[in-house]
């Protein structure tokens, strides 16, 4: 449940009129930066513009969101490396700095959830290059601060879903999605009418793949890392792969519902799922 809000701040680079901030928001370093009491499960905000820092980290930290929020990459490399953020927030323009060299050197280092702000006129190919090096989503300036913390609490659920599905028996359980059933231990998959759908292998771990990141934009990339069977695999094979399940699992294959594409991105699963 949202609590009540006066104005709910549209972040673009100037900041309006916000709510008072908590106490714990209103620690500050000697550089301006908004810090938490406590490193454990925050958020890392990464942000040149100081009222987009302060808006956020206001919003967040009354919605009960533990943030800290650093102006670039000098402070990033020191909070990074003596903390442990649940996920990372980075603005891609940070001023003469590249977000995206950010990017993948967080990606080198560990795997933490990264959510990419954009904004600018090649706000399309940064998003693109984005999830090619590893992001998990992404907002586009301006953003309202609700949609922003919505996107941070699904990343995280989705981060928190994966972690027990990998801590439980890998074969045990399933998906289930519009109808149909996808059961791990004996690799079926059941349509709507309850009958018995064959997938090939490279189809079924495509499907699983989607299965297990839905509503998300997944770059070819991402597919080619996450179904990689072959150390030949090439990226076209992933659209093949995509048409060939489509076929098995839409109604109009020409008209898909439920692989969309993601046009300069990739693929995106469009249905809700239910994991079991």
């Amino acid at each position: 449940m949202w609590g009540p809000i006066e104005e709910i701040a549209v972040v673009t680079g100037v900041s309006e009129k916000r709510r008072s901030r908590s106490s714990s928001i209103q620690n500050r370093n000697s550089n301006g930066e908004y810090v938490v009491t406590s490193n454990a499960g925050h958020v890392l905000f990464i942000e040149d513009d100081p009222a987009t820092r302060q808006s956020v980290a206001s919003f967040f930290e009354e919605h009960n969101m533990p943030v800290c929020a650093v102006a670039g990459r000098h402070e990033f490399g020191r909070h990074f490396a003596g903390s442990n953020p649940s996920l990372v927030i980075l603005d891609l323009r940070l001023g003469q700095e590249d977000g995206l060299v950010l990017l993948r050197e967080i990606r080198s280092r560990s795997d933490v959830p990264i959510i990419v702000t954009t904004g600018d006129r090649r706000g399309e190919i940064d998003r693109v290059v984005a999830l090619e090096l590893g992001a998990d989503d992404y907002v586009t300036k301006p953003f309202s601060l609700r949609e922003l913390l919505a996107r941070v609490r699904a990343v995280l659920r989705r981060q928190a879903l994966g972690q027990a599905a990998r801590a439980r028996d890998p074969e045990r359980g399933g998906f289930r999605f519009g109808g149909w059933q996808l059961e791990r231990r004996v690799r079926r998959v059941i349509d709507p009418k309850g009958d018995p759908v064959l997938l090939t292998k490279g189809e079924y771990v495509l499907l699983v793949a989607f299965l297990e990141a839905p509503q998300r934009p997944l770059s070819r990339e991402q597919l080619m890392q996450a179904t990689k069977i072959h150390e030949d695999i090439f990226d076209r094979s992933i659209d093949v792969r995509v048409m060939r399940l489509r076929r098995k699992l839409e109604t109009d294959p020409n008209a898909p519902r439920i692989i969309k594409t993601e046009r300069s991105i990739g693929y995106l699963f469009a249905l809700l799922v239910d994991p079991f």
